[in-house]
């Protein structure tokens, strides 16, 4: 079927549904389909999949290079001692009470929550009861772990027993969690305090946190704007003292968007190193779960807990240095529409990289203009499947622009889905290869600053560029190729607006990148 006679038949039967906003919306799929559709046969032309195993081959290459605990060989771990290690040793001393922290943490809320919306759920009771028991073993000597008696948010898609999950929907307003998700089984082992569940963008489908049944999401330095999406509550909560840390999941940006809107860390593990059981689904082959903080150093020590690693609760040195970094920057598509402060922003801290010995080199993605092409049919369609029976049954219950979204992956096509995964691995090997020669690569987390909420663009070089387009442009590749990402705060924009600096490492190479992203993080922090 031609993509236009698709076109032709889609819009009749949304228009037959009652769905006549979506008709608008199906115009544009169609031409993202088109595109698709051209890529593929392009690459046919080419002969571009012949090789395809060269991607794998260099992800055998890449766990080589690791040690049987998954760091990279000769690495200690996580370098300096980190706001949550601390936090921690302090605990263990009797220095600080975990009762203390909590109560810390739910003034912060109950100052800032009424302005910024940043939970769902607030369980106070259950935290204060869970910190004095803390506190009670850690004078008895015993403690749990690294994370004995610090208190730690969930974004609610994140399973925490006896609480609600809503997901920021109204669909789920009734559900409540029989049991803990494998990550809350493992934070709660390692002595997390969990205070409650933080607001994101409904069934984290959107990048501002605008879209929830409970409200939008603020940016708590400005709550005129969108703290980014769709773990926003989750890097509000961080921002703000409302919790220590916070667990995010990461589709398309989702961790990384937010975390470069407020200013704070935030990790994308690489796919599958944290189980993502007991987690709402918006796409299960792109969905990563991840730790947001305040420093990488706290991202690695919750990155460790949430795998099932045991660090043991070594006391990390210092940082490494950045000198013989080899770090790549993919300029052109990545770097080709961005806020001219967040240009600015992550320039000078490229240059500061190399003034410190990093080796800065340009590298090339091949096919990475295509990512967009690629994840709109698999996330659209996976969604749609994931969502089928509630929008039937409560279609009504859905914030309108999400439910839009949903309704609209109904309408894509089989062979389209097929070339989608034909594109996307094919990105896997661009990026692989673009990191052959390098440690990381540098470029933007997020090519924009927070958005105000309501915005429908956002100026860019070249002209306005639609807020959504313009939040994942730098990040949803990386979902569909599964390599490990972070953002860092590496400076604000003029309006003091936080701008984030994204490394990405190696497939299976998360602590390798973490390693290098402390080291770059501690010569920022510097600057």
């Amino acid at each position: 079927m031609s993509a236009q006679d698709w076109l032709v038949m889609a819009r009749a039967d949304a228009l037959r549904r009652g769905l006549d906003p979506l008709a608008p919306l199906l115009d544009g799929l169609v031409t993202s389909i088109q595109a698709l559709r051209d890529a593929t046969t392009q690459m046919d032309a080419d002969g571009a999949e012949r090789g395809a195993g060269a991607a794998d081959d260099a992800e055998r290459k890449a766990g080589a290079a690791l040690g049987a605990d998954g760091k990279p060989e000769g690495a200690a771990g996580p370098s300096a001692p980190s706001g949550i290690a601390d936090l921690a040793a302090r605990l263990a001393s009797g220095k600080v009470k975990a009762e203390r922290l909590v109560e810390d943490c739910l003034a912060a809320i109950a100052t800032r929550q009424p302005e910024l919306n940043a939970f769902i759920t607030v369980t106070a009771d259950e935290a204060l009861a869970a910190a004095r028991e803390a506190d009670r073993e850690a004078a008895a000597g015993r403690t749990r772990g690294p994370l004995h008696g610090i208190p730690l948010s969930l974004k609610d898609l994140i399973d925490q027993a006896g609480v609600p999950t809503t997901a920021a929907s109204r669909v789920r307003v009734t559900h409540r969690a029989e049991a803990d998700a494998p990550v809350t089984v493992r934070l709660r082992a390692a002595g997390a305090v969990f205070v409650g569940k933080t607001n994101l963008h409904e069934f984290a489908f959107g990048t501002t946190s605008e879209d929830s049944g409970f409200g939008a999401a603020r940016h708590p330095l400005d709550s005129s704007r969108s703290p980014g999406g769709s773990s926003g509550g989750s890097a509000i909560a961080v921002a703000t003292g409302m919790s220590v840390a916070s667990v995010g999941t990461d589709t398309g940006g989702s961790i990384r968007i937010p975390a470069a809107a407020c200013g704070i860390v935030g990790l994308k593990p690489a796919w599958g190193e944290v189980p993502a059981g007991g987690v709402v689904p918006l796409s299960r082959q792109l969905d990563h779960v991840g730790p947001m903080t305040r420093t990488v150093a706290d991202a690695w020590l919750l990155y460790d807990v949430m795998r099932g690693f045991e660090s043991g609760g070594a006391r990390p040195g210092a940082p490494a240095s950045c000198a013989g970094l080899r770090v790549g920057v993919p300029r052109g598509y990545l770097f080709d529409r961005l806020d001219q402060d967040v240009d600015r922003s992550v320039g000078e801290a490229l240059e500061r990289l190399s003034r410190a010995g990093a080796v800065v080199v340009d590298v090339a993605i091949a096919s990475i203009s295509e990512a967009p092409l690629a994840y709109l049919p698999l996330v659209l369609a996976d969604a749609a499947e994931i969502h089928g029976a509630t929008l039937d049954a409560m279609p009504a219950e859905y914030t309108p622009n999400v439910r839009l979204r949903l309704e609209m992956g109904r309408y894509v096509a089989g062979e389209d889905y097929v070339r989608a995964q034909r594109l996307r691995t094919r990105l896997t090997r661009d990026v692989d290869a673009a990191l052959s020669g390098v440690d990381v690569l540098a470029l933007p987390a997020l090519a924009i600053p927070a958005p105000p909420i309501g915005a429908a663009t956002m100026p860019v070089r070249g002209g306005d560029e639609p807020v959504r387009t313009a939040m994942l442009r730098c990040t949803q590749p990386f979902n569909l190729t599964g390599h490990p990402a972070i953002s860092l705060p590496c400076g604000t924009t003029r309006n003091g607006l936080p701008v984030g600096l994204q490394l990405v490492g190696h497939r299976r190479g998360t602590p390798r990148l973490l390693d290098h992203a402390r080291a770059v993080e501690a010569l920022i922090a510097r600057a």
